[in-house]
């Protein structure tokens, strides 16, 4: 990569980690290099479970400067992702009030019965296409609502937790539209708030502000926070800010967005996000029934998708066992797992039992025990259940987006972290009889920074963006080799998901 090559900075927030990332696009080529990396979760306060934003601000500027000072006036911009739902209040006076809520806070439990008893279900649902979770930003607000939160009294600007960053980097105020469309207050048919909602929910409107497209230049950064970095002459640009969004931008497809999509694409972490990207949303009794949700893409589409729990699962295992004194890589659980024998017990990955467990392991075996399957017998067991139930829960899912479009998936994307656990990967294509093209890795923050060189003029279009990035990231491809064994435990797998509420 020539010293000539222009850089766009991506700061990439996930919900246990963040990271500073330099994009150098030289022509057709695009490299990333990490900047500065740091941990990030909840902390517990007054049995309330918060966001440090304060100390993750620190962090950002931290990356900031390490970038102006290894980069200097190579850098074009700069643009923040992070996790979706939650949201920060500020003041009449622009003061922020409090740190934000983490959504797994448990103040929102049993708030979508109570939303029910006032609007129903499928008014919600016709209303904002989006599925339904407690930890939406619709049950948050409510939650503040009927607690009598002052700070929702208070309150005359919404930021979601993206919107914070860019509010902070450049004093500009907006909700960026890929995490507005994660709230359950965004219709996407009008491509508006459901001020309606807000209004049945008793909740103040006046902190809904003016939704923008990825692509959009904020401007210059805030004085201080330039002299602060040593960053001169940087605009922000915002990418898709939801992290999905801009993950989904990075999967290198070579068709464009279609009604009849013939591939999906998972973005695999702490979640699996599983979906396909349409030209306009879904919104009807199916896509209810099955509860997808129509959440705003890169390009004015939507991500028809559903949430899946993911790598929640594994990562809740490795720290349980890590505490225990009995460290184990996630090759060496990769590696347990193979030696163990396949199919045997299987979870539903999406049950509540396992939201937040104290003990992952035990409430593996626990459920294993409770739906009259062997307990895995030993941490192997255990990772080789958690992986086939994910696989077997991509296939169920697939089988919904097949439904949805009225097309067959030819190639199933996976992006994102995932993607390096080559065991899940197979065990996909395999339980899902789909090719599976595994690649980038890093695809959020290549989607950061794409949008950001869209905007520049770096790069025509988002299609041109996604050839860029196929030229410049290896890929790994996945072929079925032994799909028939699925079938009895993908029946065995049904029975366990159709005995909860919803699917």
């Amino acid at each position: 990569m020539s010293d000539s090559a222009k850089v766009f900075l991506a700061v990439d927030l996930g919900a246990s980690s963040g990271r500073v990332v330099a994009g150098l696009l030289d022509g057709r080529r695009l490299t990333l290099e990490d900047v500065y990396r740091f941990e990030n979760g909840g902390i517990l306060a007054n049995d309330r479970l918060h966001w440090d934003l304060l100390a993750q601000w620190n962090h950002i500027l931290q990356g900031l400067r390490a970038a102006a000072a290894r980069y200097g006036d190579r850098i074009a911009s700069v643009g923040v992702d992070t996790w979706g739902v939650d949201f920060g209040l500020l003041a009449s006076n622009d003061e922020l009030l409090g740190n934000p809520y983490h959504y797994r806070d448990r103040r929102t439990v049993g708030m979508m019965d109570r939303a029910f008893s006032i609007v129903s279900r499928e008014e919600i649902f016709q209303e904002t296409g989006l599925q339904f979770m407690e930890l939406n930003t619709l049950y948050q607000l409510i939650a503040m609502r009927l607690q009598n939160s002052p700070l929702l009294d208070a309150a005359h600007s919404m930021l979601m937790i993206p919107d914070l960053f860019h509010w902070l980097l450049t004093g500009v105020k907006c909700n960026e539209f890929t995490d507005a469309s994660t709230t359950q207050f965004y219709n996407p048919v009008t491509k508006s708030w459901s001020t309606k909602l807000f209004e049945r929910f008793d909740l103040p409107t006046r902190i809904l502000g003016e939704i923008v497209q990825p692509g959009t230049r904020l401007g210059a950064l805030r004085a201080a926070v330039a002299e602060e970095t040593g960053l001169k002459n940087v605009e922000v640009v915002l990418p898709g800010s939801h992290d999905t969004a801009s993950a989904v931008m990075a999967v290198p497809a070579r068709s464009l967005p279609s009604d009849k999509p013939d591939w999906c694409y998972i973005s695999s972490g702490t979640w699996s996000l599983m979906g396909a990207e349409t030209p306009s949303p879904v919104v009807n009794k199916q896509c209810s029934s099955f509860n997808f949700t129509n959440e705003g893409g890169v390009g004015g589409t939507t991500r028809l998708l559903k949430n899946i729990a993911g790598l929640w699962v594994l990562q809740e295992c490795r720290r349980v066992w890590t505490q225990a004194g009995n460290k184990m890589s996630w090759d060496d659980m990769v590696q347990r797992a193979q030696a163990s024998k396949p199919l045997v017990s299987l979870i539903d990955p999406d049950a509540a039992d396992f939201l937040a467990p104290r003990d992952m392991p035990e409430a593996i075996r626990s459920y294993c025990s409770g739906t009259g399957q062997p307990a895995p017998a030993d941490e192997g067991a255990v990772v080789r259940c958690a992986l086939e139930s994910l696989a077997l829960r991509y296939r169920m899912v697939l089988g919904m987006i097949e439904t949805l479009t009225g097309a067959r998936t030819q190639v199933i994307h996976i992006v994102g972290g995932g993607t390096q656990n080559r065991l899940l990967c197979q065990m996909a294509a395999d339980a899902c009889n789909r090719r599976v093209v595994a690649g980038p890795v890093e695809a959020t923050a290549i989607g950061n920074v794409m949008m950001q060189a869209v905007a520049e003029g770096e790069v025509a279009s988002i299609a041109q963006a996604r050839e860029v990035i196929g030229e410049s990231f290896p890929v790994s491809v996945y072929e079925p080799q032994q799909p028939k064994p699925w079938d009895e435990a993908y029946a065995r797998f049904e029975k366990l998901v159709s005995s909860r509420s919803v699917n």
